[in-house]
């Protein structure tokens, strides 16, 4: 493979001072320090040499220094590998028990107090290694069952998941990652209407991001105006009840319960809901509360390139990376901001040339992260090193199409999305054939596989090409030649990678990149999102503050304008001060548009993509409620949604107006109320802290806790 090393550097985008905020936030999050504080890394571009020298060494002795000088050349023309990544890389002797991994997921959890206790175990120290976790809870009986060996009733899954909870708020105040896990629920279970209200309650779950799981069956209940049954497994006894209700479902746990002769376990049917008052409940949380998020767990499984082997019920906790379990996956993304050329002008183009090399090195380099993995446990490390599966995608996506004058979401932003997911898929298998050859693919693909009656019925077109039940079929053509989204690649790729393999399961993933995005972009916007505003700020957690700190930040676009074009443009900006029309935010996008450009790249990501679809406010719920609809008929695996909430305030990123425009009562010591706009600074405790920050510190409980 060719390095990159003669190419010249990024343009213009050098040019571009960072602005404090992201100095800032690198600096604390990302530089790597002694463990007095003093710094190492000199500067971003130190933390770049760091990070490419770390995974050079991965490489064979002769070899490294060229490859030092290809990832560096990457890192310092729009690579940015994900946080885990950016912090560890390099850091063993100062950070011994950390890891590289951004994502991982939970084994299944066993319904009984062992198997509870047993993953809570392993979460802390995934959570205590810098790594997100995501659990299926879903796998627990409900409120109200019968256990006999306590010889009373179960409190529930989302009891347990209080313990979860605890347990994440606990590891992570002791200098690991905060918040990042993710709990899915599957839509059939009896307790489904409590996880949808979960979030209800202040102070509830607020280490978790909450997702149910969506199956087709459930869709068309919905679209049909069906009753829906509300199901969980049949213990022995309860199969030999009078008059109990049972159905045959797919199941992630089989053992102890009565199986068919496909694998499907005997379910007790609780009761019925109208399909139609579940869907309107959880819209109405999702307007009001941000959440459940929706994963359509059929079509995740359907598209999964390792459809053979693998069950999926559970995701990383921003929920762009389906795993199955104890499945980890490592993050990067590529700058998109970084090869706009001529920008704000009518001459202004991407440069592609620069785009494919820096993502066939990046792709490189990632899959090297999984030499240095550093994850806790030994299951993790065993799923990683079969599958090797990562996850690039890019960032800065709509502060790329700004500076082309595009417009978010309309025919020509569209093209463009779908031409940079997919060039960027095709350069990621291609790499990944030649590293294959180069240094062997992943286990996954030498190793063989029994064909059964249910991948024949799954996939028909291997009774056509005249496998039948018991043959043995290796992982490179299962993958190559029938996942569902590898058969849209040109069969001369195809063709090889069944022969050769590939170096990895997975190559493509679209993360949220928050404060990746931040700092190392200087406020680029977040991955496949437009700018959530130009002018800004941002709610940070910091050691020893009692609340969030807020910080003021400029969207990379407005940063660009100013230093290319108007030094005095800005949002509310009047006549040659103000911004072109193509400047425009996530509030001013439809939801329809929001989930067009995550369409438009979902065909090209063999994983999923984080994706938030922010409205103003004062959105109509009427225009907001079909979206969840909209995205599952555009063929997406899921999606969220964000509306700012003053009741609730849960957000990372807040609008001055916004703030400027709720009120919030604090009642005194002595009984006075007052009452204080959510901009307005209050002194309290010996800090300063925004009125917005501190009331919700408050009545979340976290206050003082960090």
């Amino acid at each position: 493979m060719k390095t990159a090393t003669n190419l010249n550097p990024a343009g213009f985008a050098q040019d571009i001072p960072f602005q404090s905020a992201s100095v800032d936030i690198w600096d604390k999050k990302y530089r790597l320090k002694t463990k007095s504080g003093d710094a190492l890394d000199a500067d971003i571009d130190g933390t770049y040499r760091r990070i490419a020298h770390a995974l050079a060494e991965t490489e064979a002795p002769q070899k490294r220094e060229e490859w030092f000088e290809a990832f560096l050349w990457a890192l310092r023309n729009g690579a940015i590998p994900a946080g885990r990544i950016v912090s560890n890389a390099g850091a063993l002797e100062h950070k011994p028990a950390t890891s590289t991994i951004n994502c991982t997921v939970s084994g299944t959890i066993p319904d009984s107090m062992n198997g509870i206790l047993g993953r809570t175990h392993e979460a802390g120290l995934t959570l205590k290694a810098g790594c997100g976790i995501g659990y299926e809870f879903s796998t627990l009986r409900p409120k109200g069952a019968f256990v006999s060996g306590a010889g009373a009733y179960t409190s529930g899954p989302l009891s347990f998941m209080d313990i979860y909870d605890a347990m994440c708020f606990t590891v992570s105040s002791a200098g690991g990652r905060r918040g990042a896990q993710m709990g899915t629920f599957d839509i059939a279970h009896p307790d489904i209407t409590d996880f949808i209200r979960a979030k209800r309650e202040d102070g509830r779950l607020r280490q978790f991001n909450l997702s149910c799981l969506i199956t087709d069956q459930f869709m068309q209940a919905v679209k049909d105006d069906q009753d829906w049954e509300l199901v969980f497994p049949a213990n022995e006894a309860e199969l030999a009840e009078d008059g109990v209700q049972l159905v045959w479902r797919s199941w992630p746990v089989t053992e102890g319960y009565r199986t068919n002769d496909v694998g499907e376990v005997a379910c007790k049917v609780y009761r019925s809901i109208p399909a139609r008052r579940l869907w309107n409940l959880i819209m109405a949380s999702t307007y009001d509360y941000a959440e459940p998020g929706f994963i359509l767990i059929d079509r995740i499984n359907e598209m999964n390139n390792n459809w053979f082997c693998e069950d999926i019920r559970a995701t990383n906790p921003c929920g762009e990376q389906p795993l199955p379990p104890y499945g980890s996956c490592l993050l990067g993304s590529i700058n998109l901001t970084r090869f706009v050329d001529s920008p704000f002008t009518d001459k202004a183009s991407f440069d592609w040339e620069r785009f494919r090399k820096v993502v066939a090195i990046f792709s490189r380099m990632l899959d090297n992260v999984v030499e240095v993995h550093g994850l806790p446990l030994e299951q993790q490390g065993n799923e990683i090193r079969h599958k090797r599966r990562h996850g690039m995608g890019f960032l800065g996506l709509g502060s790329a199409m700004t500076m082309m004058r595009m417009k978010y979401g309309e025919a020509a932003s569209l093209e463009f999305t779908d031409r940079v997911a997919r060039e960027m898929a095709e350069v990621g298998w291609q790499t990944g054939l030649e590293l294959a050859k180069e240094k062997g693919p992943a286990p996954i693909m030498l190793e063989s596989f029994e064909v059964t009656a249910e991948m024949l019925a799954r996939r028909p077109e291997m009774v056509k090409d005249g496998y039948k039940v018991g043959d043995r079929v290796r992982g490179s053509v299962l993958i190559a030649k029938y996942s569902r989204y590898m058969q849209q690649f040109d069969s001369a790729l195809t063709d090889q990678i069944a022969e050769h393999g590939a170096r990895y399961s997975h190559h493509t993933s679209i993360a949220p990149t928050g404060t990746i995005s931040l700092s190392l972009a200087n406020n680029a916007s977040n991955g496949i999102e437009p700018s959530f505003a130009h002018l800004y700020s941002r709610n940070i957690i910091r050691e020893g503050r009692k609340t969030k700190e807020k910080v003021d930040v400029l969207s990379y676009e407005l940063l660009a304008y100013r230093a290319l074009v108007n030094p005095d443009a800005g949002p509310s900006g009047e006549g040659a001060n103000a911004l072109p029309d193509y400047f425009i935010s996530a509030d001013d996008i439809t939801p329809r548009q929001h989930v067009d450009v995550q369409a438009a790249a979902q065909k090209w990501i063999d994983s999923s993509i984080s994706k938030t679809a922010n409205v103003p406010t004062d959105f109509p719920f009427d225009d907001f409620k079909d979206i969840y609809m909209y995205a599952y008929e555009k063929g997406l695996k899921g999606c969220t949604t964000f509306r700012f909430n003053p009741e609730v305030f849960q957000g990372v990123l807040v609008k001055e107006e916004d703030l400027e425009n709720t009120t919030y009562r604090f009642t005194l010591a002595d009984g006075e109320v007052v009452e204080v706009k959510g901009n307005e600074e209050i002194e309290y405790d010996g800090e300063i802290h925004t009125a917005a920050n501190l009331f919700d510190a408050l009545k979340e409980g976290y206050y003082g806790k960090f």
